[in-house]
């Protein structure tokens, strides 16, 4: 039997000084603790931009404009119960103050930094094509 495919699209956002943000999940939900870009689960009719645009405002509380987010790369994971498809965005540009509404704490992290913190599985190998970008 095959594991249903997730559709999860996630935003390295990048500021002026080139640090990346990345934020905590809480407790309880599904891998607490642990450090992952921003995003979330495509819903039924929305593009991926869309879903970057809806998911950046509820969680951090910017506005996001779609010609800012630029597609970087992918990550594809087998996780227990379902296999995950995580498009990549960057985005340089935004409207407000990042701020943490749903994470315990952000942080901008320098890329070669980003591996001191622990990260869901599909997460971590996104990480040298923003070192790469960066």
């Amino acid at each position: 039997m095959s594991a249903r495919l997730l559709t999860v699209v996630a935003c390295a956002l990048i500021d002026a000084d080139g640090r990346v943000l990345i934020a905590e999940r809480p407790a309880g939900k599904a891998m607490a603790g642990l450090w992952e870009f921003p995003g979330g689960k495509v819903e039924a009719g929305e593009t991926p931009e869309q879903t970057l645009i809806r998911e950046l405002q509820e969680e951090l509380g910017i506005v996001v404009k779609e010609a800012c987010l630029a597609p970087l790369t992918f990550a594809s994971h087998a996780y227990e119960d379902f296999h995950l498809l995580m498009p990549l965005y960057v985005c340089r540009r935004w409207e407000g103050q990042v701020s943490a509404r749903h994470h315990v704490r952000l942080a901008w992290v320098r890329p070669n930094k980003l591996r001191d913190y622990p990260m869901p599985p599909a997460d971590a190998p996104l990480i040298p094509h923003l070192a790469a970008l960066l």
